[in-house]
């Protein structure tokens, strides 16, 4: 019989894998860019008064679709005629790359499907959806040098390659399960970042909500000296609609104290509006604040990162069970770091140049929002920590426990004076039973009330009469059986019952008395020692003979 092999390609090897991803890159590449495309065409063709052709559409969506990944742009068509830069990038449009690019590698690393495709490593998988995906994208930058809005090859080198491999890294990473670093440390601080990342941004965006609804008024006014015809109106309102997250982070920024630029002469912060600002007409310009002085309202805007590095800092401190003060330390100041980077990653986008002079400087700078963001982490986020964790160990630590009062052992009068009757006058009242000798075994208890006398005693056996301990001869020749586990030893005649209700037996054959009329007996004196041979049973008579 002949067997068939199959070439390792259609097996689907190494290679085709590599293969498969790498065209899933440029796919989600043309998605993207084909999403933009269609929408600026269709503003093209609804608009009455076009000012180019399809070409300067499609040159127009290529331009938006690298503005989207950072990348800046140079307008040529000015008034003085000079090019001027474009840096401000609307957040919303990254949206729809950075997921394609993540759906991409988390497919190309997703094996739940169960087909017999080799997995490849994360490494090679995250290469080869980033390297289809800049195969498009180089292919775009060379395109848009043609139209109106070339783009800067500076920042398409540098912030192009790193925004796609960091989306594909994301995707490698939600297929592999999300996984954390293994110290605790580690997934506590990342933890605590998302956190104070989430809680800052949505502060921010709240904050420029409510200056926005109080300048209602200016914004309307705005939007209707942009917008012409109803093509118009919807172009302009999409481009506020991605705007909206650049709005946020401005809000974050100033919250943080050191707030943002409105040109190279103007700066907003809580403390007031500084020199002479150069605002552009738009309607989300009109939530800035006015010229002069803040008032409560502006600094009320503080509660932003004072409420986001509380959280910071008491998520760490939760997560600190067991750690030192010095771990604890360290982590809520990692948190605040990392927390740092991001805000000067995100304000460095929603911020940029839009043209020269004056607007050469637009938005937040960088640098100071991250600083101050790892200055308030440092400040509130490092003790809150502290004290949580301090709270957390003394709600955990074990409460002191009472110490035991000794139990008193009843005693007989008598017995302490050494006086012995052979019959008391009236009966001493019956002792409670003792919880210590409850709480142990019979065999136990039967050694331990040797040291407790019993109440009603009586008088011990005569001279020469033999004790209870030892074994008398039956009349008939015959030795009786010991008793049997289980039996009442001290039923016997002249033996009183024990206050627990159990009998334990006389090994002197008449209560607890001393058989010598000695002050100083004690009853463990007497107890049979081990090495001590016990005396053998007299002889049976042998049964005579039938004969």
């Amino acid at each position: 019989m002949t067997h068939v092999t199959e070439h390792p390609l259609v097996q689907g090897g190494r290679s085709a894998a590599l293969a498969t991803a790498c065209v899933r890159g440029g796919v989600a590449a043309g998605l993207g860019l084909g999403a933009l495309a269609v929408l600026v065409i269709a503003a093209w063709i609804s608009s009455p008064y076009p000012d180019s052709g399809a070409g300067g559409a499609l040159h127009l969506a290529a331009g938006l679709w690298l503005l989207a990944h950072g990348v800046d742009l140079v307008r040529t068509d000015t008034l003085s005629g000079l090019p001027a830069p474009l840096g401000v990038v609307p957040m919303l449009l990254v949206a729809l790359p950075v997921w394609l690019v993540h759906r991409a590698a988390r497919d190309t690393l997703d094996t739940s499907d169960g087909g017999d495709r080799p997995r490849l490593s994360t490494g090679a998988a995250v290469a080869a959806v980033a390297g289809g995906y800049l195969l498009v994208a180089a292919a775009t930058v060379a395109y848009s040098g043609s139209g109106p809005l070339p783009a800067d090859l500076i920042t398409a080198g540098l912030w192009l390659p790193a925004v796609v491999v960091g989306a594909a890294g994301t995707g490698a990473w939600t297929a592999l399960g999300r996984p954390l670093p293994g110290q605790r440390q580690a997934a506590a601080a990342l933890r605590a970042v998302g956190l104070g990342l989430v809680t800052l941004v949505g502060g921010g965006a709240v904050a420029a909500a409510v200056s926005l609804a109080l300048h209602a008024r200016q914004a309307q006014a705005a939007y209707t000296g942009l917008v012409g015809e109803w093509s118009g109106s919807v172009t302009v309102l999409l481009l506020v609609l991605a705007l909206l997250p650049n709005m946020a982070v401005w809000g974050a920024a100033y919250g943080l104290g050191p707030g943002f630029t409105l040109g190279t002469g103007a700066m907003a912060t809580p403390l007031g509006l500084a020199g002479d600002p150069a605002v552009p007409a738009f309607p989300l310009l009109a939530a800035l604040p006015a010229e002069g002085r803040g008032t409560w309202l502006h600094w009320a805007v503080v509660a932003v990162p004072l409420a986001a590095a509380v959280l910071q800092g008491r998520r760490v401190g939760r997560s600190a069970g067991n750690w030192t003060a010095r771990d604890t330390s360290l982590t809520a100041l990692g948190a605040a770091w990392g927390c740092g980077a991001a805000v000067a990653v995100l304000a460095g986008a929603a911020g940029g140049p839009l043209g020269t002079g004056r607007l050469a400087a637009f938005g937040p700078v960088w640098w100071q929002a991250g600083a101050a963001t790892v200055l308030w982490g440092a400040c509130v986020g490092v003790p809150v920590s502290l004290g949580v964790r301090a709270w957390g160990r003394r709600a955990l630590r074990p409460k002191r426990k009472q110490k035991q009062k000794p139990v008193s052992v009843p005693v007989v009068a008598g017995a302490e004076s050494g006086a012995v009757s052979g019959a008391t006058d009236a009966p001493a009242p019956s002792p409670a039973p003792s919880p210590a000798l409850s709480s142990v075994p019979a065999a136990l208890k039967g050694l331990l009330s040797g040291l407790v006398p019993a109440p009603g005693a009586v008088s011990p056996p005569a001279p020469g009469a033999p004790g209870a301990g030892q074994t008398q001869p039956h009349p008939s020749g015959t030795v009786p059986e010991p008793a049997r586990a289980g039996s009442d030893p001290g039923s016997g005649p002249g033996i009183d019952p024990d206050p627990d209700g159990d009998r334990y037996g006389d090994p002197y054959g008449g209560g607890y008395t001393d058989p010598y009329d000695d002050s100083g007996f004690e009853p463990y004196d007497y107890l049979p020692a081990a090495w001590e041979p016990a005396s053998p049973p007299p002889p049976v008579p042998p049964a005579p003979s039938a004969d």
